[in-house]
């Protein structure tokens, strides 16, 4: 056993430089420790809201659309949500209605007598509005199946306001990533590749939230980027929350 004045002997002399060092190593890593993961901002998100979210949604949508000929036109949509995992979009087009439900991880494409399905979930709608009405398993696995990792996380501030980034390293703007308000712990922006072309980013932004009667909060005005290029806006109106719906409204005639 070492004799006390021997440990007195051994104590390291720290010189400024070293202190300087280790407050700077201590502060870094109490920095790091200080962003939760991307499975914990999730867990907060259903946290915040499962008691208070609306579970159904309807609302008339003003839709401003890029088309090819780089004009803009406009069309009115019509829409219906039930909390997790419906929505139904009756578009109003030239040729006629067009409708799109999503259902879980499937969407369908009905025109008159014709209906398609086609493989994947609508992460706006996990994103946005199911994370606070379903298991928050449910929804990392949901957005996992949509290629949302949880990791890495870092901040940053958009619009003004601090928001988590789920996904991506800071600068990345080409693998998909989540930016969710820090504060609200709502869904502000989303970042993928390009489905036509992996060199560009695709970006949605949920703008304008309000707060709706009851609990819960909607983006009154959502748009979607190319590249930075804006190709569509939909503007909300006539907004009702916590009304009846059908649920068969949300069942394609052809899986009935």
């Amino acid at each position: 056993m070492a004799r006390s004045s021997d440990l007195h002997l051994s104590r390291p002399r720290w010189t400024t430089a070293t202190a300087c060092l280790l407050l700077t190593v201590m502060g870094a890593s109490a920095g790091a420790q200080s962003t939760p993961s991307g499975e914990a901002i999730i867990k907060a998100m259903h946290d915040r809201y499962a008691a208070t979210w609306y579970r159904t949604l309807t609302f008339t949508q003003k839709t401003t659309l890029r088309t090819k000929a780089d004009t803009m036109m406009t069309q009115t949509w019509r829409e219906k949500m039930m909390i997790p995992g419906r929505l139904r979009i009756d578009m109003g087009t030239a040729s006629g209605t067009v409708t799109y439900i999503f259902a879980d991880d499937s969407t369908y494409v009905i025109r008159g007598d014709s209906v398609q399905r086609h493989a994947g979930a609508n992460y706006l709608l996990i994103a946005g509005f199911d994370v606070y009405r379903q298991p928050v398993e449910r929804t990392i696995a949901a957005l996992g199946a949509e290629h949302y990792p949880m990791s890495p996380v870092h901040e940053e501030t958009w619009n003004g306001r601090h928001v988590y980034v789920i996904g991506a390293p800071r600068g990345d703007t080409l693998h998909h990533q989540l930016w969710i308000d820090k504060d609200r712990l709502l869904f502000v922006r989303g970042i993928a590749p390009s489905a036509s072309d992996s060199t560009k980013s695709s970006e949605s932004r949920f703008e304008n939230y309000v707060q709706m009667p009851g609990g819960g909060w909607l983006s009154e005005k959502v748009e979607f980027y190319t590249d930075g290029k804006l190709r569509q806006k939909e503007e909300y109106t006539d907004v009702k929350t916590n009304v009846a719906l059908d649920p068969k409204i949300f069942v394609p005639t052809i899986a009935r």
